[in-house]
């Protein structure tokens, strides 16, 4: 935000005020300042303006933050179980800016094509640890998106409104033009420009959607992501993604997990991988190492087998990844690195040299000479 606005000012509207009032008066600035109707040099920069005071007065916990602490984020941040998306449509930076792209073009493709009124599909990216792919967690993701109107139900239609037949082209969603050329006359059929192919208007359309049913909103939902699931899985939450026009069926969110690197696991399918070190004396004889498992609380015993070898691997059933819908779980392997220790004394050199007898290994001249 720039220094000295404030969002509530930018917006135009009073600190209480519910969060119908604060969509209504975003929506009524943003369509005069989007530089799709607003040649205006400075209005792309006034649209962003407005975009990020109603980014935070249209979420529940970024507006708190902001009226208590001044920044949206707050003195702690969000806890990890909220996320806010900017990358929708694949990750391919689709905002608001781009939303009423689509709004301003009225839900009917251009070009002659007929209009589309089914809602597209959104597709984002969301990102989690390896122990909240573990265990399994709920997101609450924030994102934007064409959603329902709020003042017309979806219907497009204000009150007393009514859907009529298209007087252009009489319902059919077509016209058909004559035109005479020196072989004679000829008959184009074209996209009805009036209803952009839907074959019906309204005669009184909703103020606030223009007549589409459907506004940009910032919007949150709740994704419930199982134990278990993998990187490049996705989750469908259903009727959440593009709403449609005039109450045709919406899209649905598809999110896509991308499970984090861990800085102690290594996943292979179910398998997690893991270094232990022992010194070589553990190596010797065996030995166990405790570690900590990728579930919360869960300590892990790798029983180290008498001459194990650097590099060895040293398999732990069942304390892997959860199985995903299933209550079986993968396998922890420890990869072990088996160190020398640099400080023993001269005594213990000794009796150990003493021990191994003709086993122990040859002293140099210069370590006889000391």
């Amino acid at each position: 935000m720039s220094q000295g606005k404030d969002y509530y000012e930018l917006l135009g509207v009073d600190r209480d005020a519910d969060a119908k009032t604060i969509k209504r008066a975003f929506l009524k600035k943003a369509r005069t300042l989007h530089p799709d109707v607003n040649n205006d040099p400075n209005a792309e920069e006034a649209f962003k303006e407005v975009n990020e005071a109603y980014s935070v007065l249209s979420d529940e916990r970024k507006r708190a933050n902001y009226d208590r602490f001044g920044t949206p984020d707050g003195p702690g941040g969000f806890g990890s179980d909220y996320v806010d998306l900017s990358d929708i449509f694949g990750g391919s930076g689709f905002g608001f800016s781009d939303i009423f792209d689509s709004f301003f073009g009225g839900g009917a493709a251009g070009g002659g094509r007929a209009a589309r009124t089914r809602g597209r599909d959104m597709g984002i990216t969301l990102r989690i640890t390896l122990e909240e792919a573990a265990a399994g967690c709920t997101k609450t993701v924030s994102y934007e998106r064409l959603a329902p109107c709020d003042d017309c139900g979806g219907t497009g239609s204000a009150e007393g409104g009514e859907v009529k037949p298209c007087p252009r082209c009489g319902g059919s969603g077509q016209v058909v033009e004559v035109q005479r050329t020196i072989f004679g006359s000829m008959q184009t059929q074209s996209v009805c420009p009036e209803c952009h192919g839907m074959g019906q208007i309204i005669d009184k359309p909703c103020d606030m959607c223009q007549g589409q049913g459907r506004t940009p909103s910032r919007e949150t939902v709740e994704v419930t992501i199982p134990a278990g699931v993998h990187s490049g899985q996705t989750i469908t939450v259903a009727d959440k993604g593009e709403a449609g026009v005039r109450g045709d069926k919406g899209g649905d969110l598809v999110v896509r997990i991308e499970v984090a690197a861990h800085e102690a696991f290594q996943r292979q399918g179910d398998d997690l991988f893991c270094q232990v070190s022992v010194d070589s004396f553990g190596a010797m004889l065996g030995t166990f190492v405790e570690v900590d498992g990728i579930l919360a609380d869960e300590r892990v015993q790798v029983n180290i087998p008498a001459g194990c070898q650097y590099g060895q691997q040293v398999l732990v059933e069942g304390f892997g990844m959860p199985r995903l819908n299933s209550k079986a779980r993968g396998n922890l392997i420890a990869v072990v690195e088996v160190t020398t220790p640099t400080d023993l004394s001269q005594e213990r050199q000794d009796a150990l040299r003493e021990l191994l007898g003709d086993d122990a290994p040859a002293v140099s001249s210069s370590e006889k000479d000391e």
